[in-house]
């Protein structure tokens, strides 16, 4: 009972600090851990301290001043109202701003963690981990709810779709960044249904290269990234999030050049001048030119060696030589990927961005090119080069019998084909699209999942062996569990399991939806079964990713966000790219999906270039037409938004001209003429001069009057009864 009671119990704690001191001097140490407490101490922060695992403390933090909490969240609400990301002001009082509003436990974890920290000038206590002073805190981290996690799960392995009470709860409970990246996953996973049901129907009575399946596959990518537009939107204001993205903190490393004062709020703002930020952006341009340059030479001689050993080379060990360019892509490519994105992060630091969220958006981008270049140019060069230039390219890939010439018996096993004589294996691009579609995203399932799970249970057998070892030589070092309190030893044995797991990072899990959608923009018209793989693979990856956060990660740090941020970006380049890449490949596999022999004699560039350019103005017309379709669409969000702005209006003309203003004004009525108001009349007129027009407004008093007059009038205008009848 104690054992289950310390899993699904936390005993009040918010974050955990792992303090790591194995490489820093004692003296070193203690001061620095003396520093820590002070700091959070003096932000309001009550902390225990237990021992952890290898060298290392673990603090942990509650709230200590409920009084400093509630300010710190009217703060927050009052900076969010201010920039305009929430309708409604914050109740006068701090308290209320707690108790009377809303606040979810991502809210309350985000606070706490801008408490522990944001700059002391700030109202925080500055700790950095792994930076500066703070060099020994290894971790900052929210500890696992489990019970939410297990209940979590449990729901979502019996569920098909997903309900927006669903994302909410996700928002409420690891912020609005992660809950994006579920929304996203769901919506996508929900647009899948029509082109695999149509895919399907296409890959049996249209098979491969359909112009047809390649003019719906373009219609469906130009309507999902338009609709998730909108969702995005929706879910915004729905959260209260809209426009967050403009008051996020600035980064610790930030340079300004200049210090001005804000026309318009007062406020002293640190500023780096666009244009130089801008020249020094303009160095993207040689850096993309760089990654193409290295990732394509690299990725195209992985692929001519690939050519000449499977088609070309005929002589012993052909079955195992096939698998060297596998084996040269998978060492060399993430190498290169890593050294170039070293570069691109450099570039980024150069480039002085103001904000975490700037900088984390600029580096995405740049990420981005690699990731294009690595996924997608095999296919490519196979689509756009082996298959309508092969048999002239093939003959001079003699270069690379160096990679067979050990295991070649005669130089005729060597030999490439004359020019024009090689015949290119016509399956070669399906297969390929396969593999990518289906086999490497099974690969990356388990080493995603999978793998982590088994390297950590194989870590933590291997440390109970070598502790088991060293226990009867005699020479075990101190069990760092010896001291644990019995009520809380399981409690800390949980903790200290946490502590040692890695950090989520939701933009991992975006770039491999961003990639799969390329994968379906591009490619599917190769094969029309694409989006039945992949719609498969993303209910399991929506559960997958659920048990990950919850079991192989960290619990991570709720973030705002109000959308996914330039993912969005690579969502519309990949659909446009679409368009021209699936035209082309539609127009090169016209001949009932055989396509070019290996030589481009069948290839008229004229009718290429006409059907990428009527196929690219094809696409630009629809998108205008379902951008105009869907902003016709009214939303729960688009309402709510409408409602807080009338209610925000409402009550300020309440609160400034009072209550009773918006009330419908009772009927008028005119006072009754008498002797004495005759009277009074005609003296107030022998006081002031008159003309023409008091004359014209003097001649009927009331309504009664007017009344009178008009019926004479009709009765004198009336046309006789013995007229009319004649």
């Amino acid at each position: 009972m104690a054992h289950n009671s310390a899993l699904h119990s936390n005993f009040d704690v918010d974050y955990v600090i792992s303090y790591r001191f194995a490489d820093t001097v004692n003296s070193e140490a203690r001061d620095g851990f003396t520093a820590l407490m002070q700091s959070l101490a003096r932000v309001g922060l009550a902390t225990e301290v237990r021992t952890g695992d290898n060298c290392s403390l673990l603090v942990f933090i509650k709230v200590g001043s409920d009084k400093r909490f509630a300010h710190e969240v009217y703060r927050s609400r009052v900076k969010d109202w201010l920039h305009g990301v929430r309708a409604a002001e914050p109740a006068k009082e701090t308290q209320d701003t707690v108790t009377g509003q809303n606040l979810t436990e991502a809210e309350r974890l985000r606070i706490i963690h801008h408490l522990i920290t944001s700059p002391t000038d700030e109202g925080g206590a500055g700790v950095t981990p792994k930076e500066g002073r703070w060099k020994n805190v290894e971790s900052v981290f929210p500890l696992h709810d489990h019970t939410f996690n297990k209940g979590w799960i449990k729901k979502w392995s019996t569920m098909t779709f997903l309900k927006v009470e669903d994302l909410d709860e996700i928002r409420n409970r690891f912020g609005e960044k992660i809950a994006y990246y579920f929304a996203f996953t769901q919506n996508y996973f929900a647009f899948l249904i029509f082109p695999a049901a149509f895919g399907f129907a296409s890959w049996v009575i249209l098979g491969s290269f359909s112009p047809i399946y390649a003019l719906v596959n373009g219609l469906w990518c130009v309507s999902l990234v338009e609709y998730w537009k909108r969702q995005e939107l929706d879910l915004s204001v729905r959260w209260g999030v809209k426009g967050v993205a403009g008051i996020q903190k600035k980064r610790r490393d930030f340079k300004p050049e200049k210090e001005i004062r804000d026309p318009v709020t007062g406020e002293t703002l640190q500023i780096f001048p666009a244009t130089k930020r801008l020249s020094r952006q303009l160095l993207q341009a040689p850096f993309a030119l760089l990654a193409a340059l290295a990732l394509g030479t690299l990725i195209a001689t992985c692929f001519g060696i690939e050519i000449f050993l499977s088609e070309v080379y005929n002589g012993p060990g052909k079955t195992l030589l096939v698998f060297l360019p596998t084996g040269l892509l998978t060492t060399l490519v993430p190498t290169l990927t890593t050294m170039l994105t070293t570069v691109a992060t450099r570039l980024n630091d150069y480039e002085n961005w103001e904000t975490t969220e700037s900088y984390e958006s600029a580096l995405t981008q740049k990420i981005f090119v690699l990731n294009f270049i690595t996924s997608y140019l095999p296919i490519f060069l196979t689509a756009f080069v082996y298959v309508p230039f092969g048999s002239i390219v093939v003959p001079y890939l003699d270069v690379f019998n160096l990679t067979a010439r050990p295991f070649a018996q005669t130089e005729k096993q060597l030999q490439t084909p004359d020019l024009g004589a090689f015949v290119i294996d016509p399956s070669r691009l399906k297969k390929q699209v396969i593999y990518f579609t289906v086999t490497a995203q099974i690969v990356n399932f388990a080493l995603e999942t999978i793998l982590p799970y088994v390297k950590r249970r194989g870590f933590s057998k291997y440390q109970e062996m070598k502790s088991e070892k060293a226990a009867k030589k005699g020479g075990a070092g101190p069990n760092v569990s010896i001291d644990d309190v019995p009520e809380e030893a399981e409690f800390l044995k949980r903790v200290r399991n946490e502590a040692e797991l890695d950090v989520y990072n939701v933009a991992t899990d975006l770039r491999e939806m961003v990639v799969q959608f390329g994968y379906l923009s591009l490619f599917s018209v190769v094969w029309p079964l694409t989006p039945v793989s992949f719609i498969i693979n993303n209910w399991i990856e929506l559960r997958s990713d659920a048990v990950k956060i919850c079991l192989e990660m960290q619990r991570p740090t709720p973030q705002r966000a109000d959308s996914i941020g330039p993912w969005l970006d690579s969502l519309e380049f990949l659909a446009w790219l679409g368009s021209i890449t699936t035209a082309a490949l539609a127009y090169l596999f016209s001949n009932d999906g055989l396509g070019p022999d290996g030589t481009p004699a069948t290839i008229q560039g004229w009718a290429l270039l006409l059907t990428i350019f009527f196929s690219e103005h094809v696409f630009l017309l629809v998108r205008w037409g379902v951008r105009l379709a869907v902003s016709k669409i009214d939303s729960p969000g688009m309402e709510k938004e409408r409602g807080e702005r009338f209610m925000v209006r409402k009550r300020y003309l309440q609160e400034t001209l009072g209550r009773d203003v918006l009330d419908v004004p009772s009927d008028y009525m005119e006072e009754k003429i008498t002797r004495a108001s005759l009277e009074e009349d005609a003296r107030q007129s022998s006081l002031r001069t008159t003309g023409p027009k008091e004359h014209f407004w003097s001649r009927q008093r009331t309504w009664e009057e007017s009344a009178k007059v008009g019926a004479n009038l009709i009765e004198k205008m009336a046309p006789k009864e013995g007229k009319k009848q004649q």
